[in-house]
């Protein structure tokens, strides 16, 4: 019997509109599509997983506006009671971002508890991928990579890679990709922009690591 082939999907990089297209056909192709809390230390050595990664600034403007918007109108999960404190705080997502670069201890004392607090910006790539050392150890389990920022391109990639119908296509319907509806805010100032990535320091490795790995040429 063939091993299947897994979906990690790490949240906020598309993942929402992969598994809609594939679902349809996942098991007549031995697809597992998993939900956020399958890592890439879940899958056996001798089975292959594939995922999509992001810009670690990028993931997490969209992450922070995903839970500003409850998910919605996809999804419909209500703000913790802390998430109503953070949200009231930093109304959006450069607010979040400069308060954990600023001179304000209490505010940045607060942008750090929300930075913990707040799901999807709260789970780093890491998470799933832990380390780009942990990625080449692995590198006969990874059978694809794509890259959110060039979403469409790469899943035609990964049709031709996993040997999937040709027409297979993302939704193009927003709803059903939970793309971010118009109207946020995603604009970071320069401090904050260097917080985020200071912040994140471990996924900028990761994510730099498999587009000199896994990228295609000139990808």
């Amino acid at each position: 019997m063939t091993p299947p082939v897994h979906f990690l999907h790490i949240s906020k990089t598309g993942g929402s509109a992969i598994r809609e297209a594939l679902l349809p056909l996942a098991r007549r192709h031995g697809l597992v599509l998993h939900g956020h809390m399958k890592f890439l230390r879940d899958i056996p050595e001798g089975e292959r997983a594939f995922f999509f990664v992001r810009d670690p600034v990028s993931r997490f403007v969209s992450a922070f506006n995903s839970r500003l918007r409850m998910g919605r109108p996809k999804y419909d999960n209500p703000w913790l009671e802390t998430e109503k404190v953070f949200f009231a705080a930093f109304p959006t997502a450069n607010a979040l971002a400069e308060a954990l670069a600023g001179d304000d201890p209490e505010r940045r004392h607060l942008a750090r508890e929300a930075m913990s607090g707040i799901p999807h910006v709260n789970m780093p790539q890491l998470w799933w991928l832990d380390s780009p050392e942990y990625l080449a150890q692995r590198r006969a389990s990874i059978a694809f990579v794509g890259f959110q920022e060039r979403l469409t391109e790469d899943f035609e990639r990964l049709t031709r890679v996993l040997g999937l119908p040709p027409e297979l296509a993302l939704p193009t319907d927003p709803v059903l990709a939970h793309a971010t509806p118009p109207g946020f805010d995603t604009t970071l100032g320069e401090a904050g922009r260097g917080a985020i990535e200071a912040w994140y320091a471990r996924d900028l490795a990761i994510v730099a690591y498999l587009r000199r790995h896994h990228a295609p040429p000139g990808g």
